[in-house]
């Protein structure tokens, strides 16, 4: 897991896909697309768990009204602006909602963005993260055309840590008092993904 998508800014990327049209991405086990109506239950009931809770940025106490927000205010646009691209994640043979992946711009920085994902605990220690996260990995750094991935999440976040490294970032460090999370500076983990690290 690490910090739910943030909203931002444009990303500035001129060519590829259009940024206004949420994209599908799939892989052997797992189907991602942007959240609809139908997925707000299932978002409010995953991110009750206190393991989404302490490492992300999800509000807390999590009402069903933030489930809302995610899907409707957040995710669409995000979509819309092509800043923050959200995906929900969802087990191909189940259909049931697995986790949430996100693509984020980095304000000031083209070619720069922030991956970020958490996880239902009832689908952990499957690889479905991983699985999800190089899907979105390939996607930005091939069809988006970005130069940077970072990922960041705060420091013990072991769980992130493992499937950012089995994607292939490359650990660059902690950054002291550096993300907020409800009021709170927290030292963070940072690691970078390029083109040329994918592994496919």
């Amino acid at each position: 897991m690490d910090e739910q998508p943030k909203q931002s800014q444009q990303s500035g990327q001129q060519n590829g896909p259009d940024p206004t049209e949420p994209v599908v991405l799939t892989t052997d086990r797992l189907v991602l697309r942007a959240p609809g109506e139908g997925d707000v239950d299932a978002v409010f009931a995953a991110c009750q768990d206190e393991e989404i809770q302490r490492w992300t940025v999800v509000p807390v106490p999590y009402r069903r009204q933030d489930a809302e927000y995610f899907v409707h205010d957040l995710a669409a646009e995000g979509w819309r602006t092509g800043g923050n691209r959200v995906w929900c994640v969802f087990e191909r043979e189940s259909a049931a909602l697995v986790g949430s992946q996100g693509l984020t711009a980095v304000p000031g920085r083209p070619g720069t963005a922030e991956v970020g994902w958490w996880a239902a605990k009832e689908f952990r220690g499957r690889g479905y993260t991983a699985e999800a996260a190089a899907a979105v990995a390939r996607y930005g750094l091939r069809e988006l055309g970005l130069r940077r991935l970072e990922w960041l999440a705060y420091t013990g976040n072991e769980g992130s840590r493992a499937v950012a490294e089995k994607v292939g970032f490359r650990f660059e460090g902690t950054l002291r008092s550096y993300s907020e999370q409800r009021g709170r500076f927290l030292d963070t983990w940072i690691a970078s993904l390029l083109a040329e690290d994918l592994a496919d």
